[in-house]
């Protein structure tokens, strides 16, 4: 979902406007990010601000590979 202009990730489907569906998996969020789909789905012309979420991946990451959840 987009909120000015930045991509946010909306786990309950509550947040108003246009939303797009992406497997809950790393590689699907990993190929979203780089094929910038997440544009396309949510029918944006301009660039999406992708940091919240690529942050979130991140950190996601790095609590599998600690064995934390």
């Amino acid at each position: 979902m987009s909120q000015n202009d930045t991509l946010v990730i909306d786990e309950r489907a509550v947040l108003p406007g246009r939303g797009a569906w992406v497997h809950p998996t790393q590689e699907c969020m990993d190929a979203a990010l780089r094929r910038r789909a997440f544009g396309r789905a949510l029918r944006v012309s301009g660039p999406l601000d992708t940091q919240t979420i690529e942050k979130q991946r991140l950190n996601s990451y790095g609590n599998k590979v600690n064995g934390s959840k």
